[in-house]
């Protein structure tokens, strides 16, 4: 029997994918929840510089 046939009649290959699949979805997640925090952050040490430079 052809490799592929058996690995796409193959359930441990098809639950791999499907753990592959919502890795994905995670780490696109968190990537669009650091890319809102960073904004955030950005603006806290940009005030924070400005602090120091204005009274330091």
């Amino acid at each position: 029997m052809n490799p592929f046939a058996k690995l796409i009649r193959d359930k441990k290959a098809a639950t791999a994918i499907e753990y592959g699949l919502i890795v994905a979805l995670i780490v696109i997640a968190m990537i669009a929840g650091l890319q809102v925090f960073a904004g955030s952050t950005i603006g806290m040490w940009n005030s924070v510089q400005q602090n120091v430079a204005a009274n330091g």
